[in-house]
């Protein structure tokens, strides 16, 4: 039986774009996006900032890289204003959470994203426990944040049921005995649900789509 369900935040409970963040940190330096794009995600500063890298130390790495002085409270507001809430997926979290569901985050974050999403969404208060990179100090699909997750999750691995968009994630957390889905959508998350037993199927209501 499915005792609690792991979301992913990015792509799944928020959308998010690191092409559009790093276009936006261009704009606080006078750089191209691609070549941005390279300074931060390709040399794998974003990474570091997501296993545990202060805010701090960030944003002195990434003036280093680009090679002059940003504000950081404008570098901060360029990376972290990428999300938008899944509207989709709230009456699920409504419908697992009135089930008596247990409800825990698991995503590779930073410090600043998690914090700019606390303070923007109320979305993450249907989370019992937020399992996050920059706090574990590994990111999916190290084994140790999956561990970190089970744990949270208060009990067995095969009590859980865990979805996220990118599948090599999914596969790692099978491996760790976790049942798993890629998240492809809200329609095929309750499929996902409905099969496992923890809500049933959608139907139709007008025009509405309602969770049995």
């Amino acid at each position: 039986m499915i005792r609690c369900c792991l979301f992913d935040m990015g792509n799944v409970v928020l959308f998010f774009s690191h092409e559009k963040m790093c276009a936006q940190m261009a704009g606080t330096c006078g750089r191209d996006a691609d070549e941005v794009y390279r300074l931060v995600m390709d040399s794998g500063l974003q990474r570091r900032f997501e296993c545990g890298l202060s805010v701090a130390d960030y944003h002195r790495a990434f003036e280093a890289a680009v090679r002059c002085p940003v504000p950081r409270d404008e570098l901060l507001e360029a990376h972290c204003d990428i999300f938008e809430l899944n509207e989709a997926l709230v009456p699920v979290l409504d419908a697992l959470k009135s089930r008596g569901m247990r409800l825990v985050l698991l995503s590779n974050t930073d410090a600043a994203h998690f914090e700019f999403i606390r303070r923007r969404f109320d979305v993450l208060e249907y989370f019992e426990e937020c399992v996050l990179s920059f706090r574990v100090g590994a990111m999916k699909p190290a084994e140790a944040i999956y561990r970190a997750a089970i744990e949270a999750a208060g009990c067995a691995a095969h009590e859980c049921f865990y979805t996220d968009d990118i599948a090599e994630y999914v596969h790692a957390a099978r491996r760790f005995g976790l049942p798993a889905e890629t998240f492809t959508g809200v329609p095929a998350l309750r499929e996902h649900l409905a099969s496992r037993g923890v809500l049933a199927a959608a139907r139709l209501v007008g025009d509405a789509e309602a969770l049995l």
